[in-house]
């Protein structure tokens, strides 16, 4: 799970901004809104980050960021690799000054877990990136930074440590026996980890994993109206196990659809069809509801990352749901007796003030832009440090708060 997001010199964020969304054991809080940050751990962090913001004030940009390290980690390396934009703030000084991003994750921090009977051990990662960009892609790699921190220690330990193409330092965890060679060959804009994992070393698949292979998201899904959404039946056709789940949740928001299910048609290819309960025919995916439709695009990313204990990054999450349909959506990653029993999150920007009547103040991320045009995040558990705002009572009504202002993350109208 991720408590921590660090980001500077990122889309509309100028300045290092810190998210951080520990709570302490000793808060008192819904104990099923949180989970700890690793098995035995003290610490704990939301199951759920909603973040609320006007239009435009950068909402997005914090989920770009860890969807970016998730990728780079991953991807970066391989033949494959899909194109991720990065852009630095648009003012003159900022766009020769590199980018730095970083998360902490909790869980299993010891590679060797992965050969059969060796123990597993529990703590935090944290990845740092700093890195220079130019016409929207990573130019070259400044430096690239893993360290671990295992269960109830302090300080942090480096895994590698490297900075250019050189590794300046590598523990135990990473060695380098048979694989120096690499480094002649490592690209200044790929990830040390993605460049060893793709030629199959050891721990390097561990920590991709573990850093971003769980990330799902929305954020470079091709618009429907340019696809015409052939990944998306594609996907589905080949996945009958995610079909079926797909329609047992549709059966349950709406009570009119009995079946969904996807076909092969000439010169098309598969095809959505929706049963409709009193009707004679099948009704065409193109002639269903846009708020069905939304649902089923957005399913695969949830399901994926409940049953995987991964992470799902979703952009506009109440565009064009039903309100009604957003809480039970909550509800699944709530419930670590079923639906979750992987520990998966939910990190989402959205603006319906009525999922607050259903969060908590750890849970609520604040994004606003000043004057400048320049991002700011703060969670309302931390209100206290923000100019001119009041601490948040655990006992508050959130979404009268929010309405009025008080919150902030509002647009100002008129």
């Amino acid at each position: 799970m991720i408590y921590r997001v660090e980001i500077e010199n990122f889309y509309s964020v100028r300045e290092r901004q810190v998210l951080d969304l520990t709570v302490a054991d000793n808060v008192r809080a819904d104990e099923e809104h949180l989970m700890p940050l690793y098995e035995g751990s003290d610490q704990r962090a939301p199951k759920i980050i909603a973040i609320y913001g006007a239009n435009a004030s950068g909402k997005t940009t914090l989920l770009r960021a860890i969807e970016f390290i998730a990728g780079f980690v991953c991807n970066s390396a391989t033949p494959t690799e899909i194109s991720q934009d990065i852009h630095p703030f648009n003012d003159d000084e900022c766009l020769t000054k590199p980018t730095r991003l970083a998360i902490e994750v909790g869980g299993i921090i010891n590679p060797e877990y992965l050969s059969e009977g060796a123990p597993y051990e529990m703590g935090t990662l944290r990845y740092e990136l700093v890195v220079q960009a130019e016409h929207g892609m990573v130019s070259h790699v400044i430096s690239e930074t893993l360290s671990q921190r295992p269960a109830r220690k302090i300080k942090w330990s480096k895994v590698f440590d490297r900075q250019g193409n050189e590794v300046v330092k590598n523990a135990a965890q990473f060695r380098l026996n048979g694989f120096r060679h690499l480094l002649n060959t490592l690209k200044p804009d790929a990830s040390l980890i993605s460049t060893f994992a793709f030629f199959t070393h050891p721990t390097a698949h561990f920590y991709a994993k573990a850093l971003g292979s769980w990330v799902y998201t929305n954020l470079n899904v091709v618009p429907a109206f340019m696809s015409g959404d052939h990944t998306l039946m594609q996907r589905l056709k080949a996945d009958p196990v995610l079909l079926k789940a797909l329609n047992r949740d549709l059966s349950r928001i709406d009570l009119g659809i009995q079946q969904f299910a996807v076909e092969d048609v000439p010169n098309l290819g598969p095809q959505g069809r929706f049963t409709h309960a009193g009707h004679t025919r099948d009704l065409p995916w193109e002639m269903e509801s846009q708020g069905t439709q939304a649902f089923v695009r957005l399913f695969p990313v949830l399901a994926e990352a409940l049953s995987m204990g991964g992470v799902a990054l979703v952009d506009e999450f109440d565009t064009l749901l039903h309100p009604l349909v957003l809480p039970e959506i909550l509800r699944w990653f709530y419930d670590d007796q079923d639906r979750n029993r992987g520990g998966s999150q939910l990190w989402m920007s959205c603006h319906s003030a009525t999922l607050l009547e259903y969060l908590t103040k750890d849970e609520v991320v604040i994004a606003e832009k000043t004057s400048q045009g320049r991002t700011h995040f703060y969670t309302l558990a931390d209100m206290s440090s923000q100019e001119d705002k009041a601490p948040v009572r655990r006992s508050a009504n959130l979404y009268k708060k929010y309405l009025s202002g008080a919150l902030g993350g509002v647009p100002i109208v008129g």
